[in-house]
């Protein structure tokens, strides 16, 4: 199977959650990642540098019509969501999606209509079931949805969402999310 984009969703607990994840990923992967944080408003956009401290990739916040092609991983600034569209995202102001912007279902859903079967969705740490209509999207699609075994969340409520929204292809330990996205990615090559 050839993937076309890994989009990521987390929300409490979910910095130390995608240091782990970013941090593991020790090689360029041949398709973006886009990841949606919860985070309030008001934060200050110290996600993509604190990120950027773990890894040798690009990370990158993303800007309205950045090419995917420009980073390997893309953030979500805080306030906006963001959409996959064909080779690049978009940022909107539309209202929250379930009390969130960005939305981890608007961010998967996007992803699912524009690049459907080559679509990988993570779920890690979370306090509510966003990602979960999305992860059913992606799914929907035949994309593959992937959630960080919800015993070793700080907040299990949104892999377990989505584990009861979908039947979901991995359930893993956090620390085994990397090599296997690293694993799928060399499989296209």
């Amino acid at each position: 199977m050839s993937f076309d984009v890994i989009v990521i969703g987390t929300s409490l607990g979910g910095l130390a959650a995608l240091e782990t994840v970013i941090g593991g990923l020790t090689e360029k992967l041949s398709v973006p990642i886009v990841i949606v944080q919860h985070r309030s408003k008001s934060s200050f956009d110290l996600l993509g540098s604190l990120l950027q401290r773990h890894t040798g990739l690009r990370v990158k916040e993303a800007e309205d019509k950045d090419l995917l092609d420009c980073a390997d991983v893309f953030v979500a600034p805080a306030d906006y969501h963001i959409l996959i569209e064909p080779g690049s995202c978009a940022l909107s102001l539309e209202e929250p999606l379930n009390f969130a912007r960005p939305s981890i279902d608007i961010l998967f859903e996007s992803a699912a209509q524009t690049y459907r079967q080559g679509v990988i969705a993570v779920v890690l740490t979370g306090a509510n079931s966003d990602g979960a209509n999305g992860a059913k999207c992606v799914k929907a699609e035949g994309g593959m949805v992937v959630v960080q075994d919800p015993t070793e969340c700080e907040s299990d409520r949104m892999p377990l969402a989505t584990m009861a929204a979908v039947k979901v292809d991995r359930i893993m330990k956090l620390n085994e999310i990397a090599p296997f996205l690293i694993e799928q990615c060399r499989r296209m090559e």
